[in-house]
Parts: C-alpha cells; structure tokens; sequence
C-alpha cells in the first residue's frame, strides 16, 4: 500500500514538473507559443471576418423583434436567393391565433450625398466645387415607427425611432459617418433628394458599402417602397415567443409547401451556414488552415525538440534517480499541452485585440464559442503532436553523460 502511494506521488510530482519547466523557463518555448497563436490567429481572423460579412447584412434581421420569417419554399437563407413571398400571404398569415403582427421587409439602395453648406438645387459638377463630398451608393433599411413593431432592431432607442418618425429622416451607422462625410445634424442628398440625418447607430458596420435606416413611409416618399404583389420576407411576431418552434411547424403545415417558415435562430444559423457554402470560400479557408497546420507543427516541432537538447543534462539527472523513459515521455508530452494550452489564450487574446481594431473600420470579426472551441482542440493537437514527434531527443538523455 505504501509503495503504491509512493508511486502516485511521484507520478503526480513528475507531472507537475512539466508545468513548473514551462513557468520558470517560459523563454526557451516562447516561440513555440506565438506560433501557434499566430496560427490560430490566422484561422480564427479569417473565418471570422467571412462569419462577420453575413453578420453585417444580417444583423437588423437578427436583431428585430420578430420571433418567425417566412420566406419563399425554396430558400435556403436570406443570401440564398430569392426570398420573397406573394403579398397575399400577409392576412393568411394572420389567421394563426398566435400571430400579433406580420410586416414585409424591405429596403433599397441609392446614391447618398452630404450637401451641407452647398446649394441643393445645383448641378453635380457644381456641388463638386462648392466642396461637397462624392456620391456614394448606400443600401437602405426600413423600420415602421408605431410602438413595438416587429420591425424595430430590439436595440434601438424610442428616442431615434421617434426622430425617424419625421418625414425624410435617416439614421446613419456609426462606422458610415466618416465614409459618406456626414454627422448628425447634417442634410443630404438620397436619390436627388433632400433627407436629414437624425440618428447614429451602433453595431452594424458594413464593409461592403455603407447602410442607412429610415422609416417605411419615408421609403415611400422617396418612391422607393415595394408596392407590388410581391413583397419581402414576412416578419412575424408572436403573443408568446417562446412557441416559435411550434407556431413555425404548423404555420408550415398550413402553407402546405407556399412558404416556409423559420424562427429567428433558424434563420440566424442558415445565414451563416450560407457563408460557408461558397467554393472559394471554403478554399480560402481550407488554405488558412494548412497553412496554419505546417507553421505550428513546424515552429511548435523545432522549439520543443531545442528545448528538451537544452534540458538534456535535467532529463538524464532524472533517469540517474530512476525515473523511467515512460514518465519522461509524459513530461515531455504534458508540457507540450500546457505549451497548446497557453498557445491558445494567445490566439484569443491576440485575436480579440484585432477584432477591436477591425470593428473601428466596419470589419466585423465574428467568434462564434464553436469556432473558439474547435481551433483551441486543433491548437492543442498541434502542441501535443509536436511533442511527441520530439520524444526521439530523450534517447540522448543516458546518466553516463553526467560524468563527462
């Protein structure tokens, strides 16, 4: 009984040892772990970014006060071509006993231009002289104004959906402002026409181009609402959100193949599961990632296999004491993790700072926990895969070279 405590002891004492080696010696594996943080950086940075560019188109969608979307039969998301329904489809809609309200989405695009302190009324070339930035061409979004519609981003203020109560009123995302060289206060040109800009928001960067909301009715000022027998996705919002799930089954079994509805995360998940059904895309990131693979295990191999020559003499005192190769080798394998383990929180770090940086010019990097979790997994396989490739080094630790 003693001598198998003796033995765990020691096991546990080995054990601890690897961890110990990495805290007071963490110069010698530095490199090991930049690189593969960097390797994680370079996947999780591109994966996030093509994430990031769906988010981006989505977010009003992803944030609205909507619990169910009903979109065309064959759609597979809102990026996957044509999603709109017959306009008809609004009152049947409303025959389910859960459904409050059903609205369209729409929206448009258009030429935007600051015209402040510059005559309206003048021609383009003139405008130009008098100092007024370039046209740009913006993609426009639509709210209703009434009090809790399903329309509404659930993180927009009363006060900001008050101002684009107002006719030829526009609110424009914080990361644009720069971009279409206006601020709040300032008049513009939407489409030849004069609009004000009443509001900024915030969370819905557009690396694409930039995006302004105004209200449906200014939409249709404007002469841009879809008053056709077609409109946009439906929006719906239910009495109780939390039968989603089942009001979508059986509005889905009433449509009788029509539409097909999608609570708001199924909808959240297509989208970006959209993202990832490009050829290139997935070649792009399939690039990533080898690259990735052959610069950790490269740089991870070579720094393990220099560190464990330069402790050589403390592995050979080890197996003087009696320690044999197979506690050796866990050492070197569970130092190896801790070296996956750290390499890990570098790359989150590292790629949490650049995401900041990104979301200041309308990049947005999106990190998913899945994706987190699935590149640290990889990250550590890395670290302990080099390990073990290096365990052939140990055979040089032999207790005769001590004497020399």
């Amino acid at each position: 009984m003693a001598a198998h405590e003796n033995r765990d002891r020691g096991t546990m004492t080995l054990m601890s040892l690897a961890l110990s080696t990495l805290l007071f010696e963490w110069r010698r594996y530095m490199a090991a772990v930049m690189a593969l943080a960097l390797s994680g950086l370079l996947v999780l940075a591109m994966t996030g970014v093509f994430i990031g560019i769906g988010k981006s188109f989505t977010a009003q969608i992803e944030r609205s006060g909507a619990d169910i979307f009903i979109m065309q039969p064959g759609a597979k998301s809102l990026m996957g071509g044509p999603s709109g329904v017959p306009r008809r489809f609004i009152p049947l809609a409303y025959n389910h006993p859960e459904v409050v309200e059903v609205q369209p989405l729409d929206g448009a695009g258009g030429t935007f231009q600051n015209i402040k302190n510059v005559d309206p009324t003048a021609s383009q070339a003139d405008r130009a002289k008098q100092g007024a930035p370039r046209q740009k061409f913006v993609q426009t979004s639509i709210i209703d104004t009434r009090p809790g519609s399903v329309t509404i981003p659930t993180d927009y203020s009363q006060d900001l959906v008050d101002a684009l109560r107002q006719p030829y009123t526009v609110a424009v995302d914080e990361t644009a402002l720069r971009t279409l060289g206006v601020k709040l206060g300032d008049k513009a040109l939407y489409n030849g026409q004069t609009v004000t800009v009443v509001g900024v928001t915030r969370g819905y960067p557009n690396m694409m181009q930039p995006g302004i909301v105004m209200s449906r009715d200014t939409l249709r000022m404007v002469g841009q609402a879809d008053t056709g027998p077609r409109v946009g996705p439906l929006m719906i919002k239910l009495r109780d959100p939390s039968t989603a799930d089942v009001v979508a089954a059986e509005l889905n079994a009433t449509g009788a193949g029509q539409w097909k509805a999608w609570t708001r995360q199924q909808l959240a998940d297509a989208n970006q599961g959209a993202m990832f059904e490009e050829g290139i895309l997935m070649i792009i990131i399939g690039g990533c990632v080898v690259l990735g693979v052959i610069i950790g295990v490269a740089i991870t191999w070579q720094t393990l296999r220099g560190a464990i020559m330069a402790n050589i003499k403390e592995f050979a005192s080890l197996r003087a004491l009696g320690v044999g190769m197979g506690s050796l080798r866990r050492i070197v394998v569970e130092l190896s993790f801790w070296v996956g383990v750290v390499g890990v929180i570098a790359a989150v770090g590292l790629t949490w700072l650049l995401a900041l940086a990104a979301r200041a010019g309308a990049v947005i990097i999106a990190l998913p926990v899945t994706l987190l979790i699935v590149v640290g997994i990889g990250l550590i396989l890395i670290a302990v895969g080099s390990g073990l490739l290096s365990l052939g080094i140990l055979k040089k630790s032999q207790p005769a070279d001590l004497l020399r």
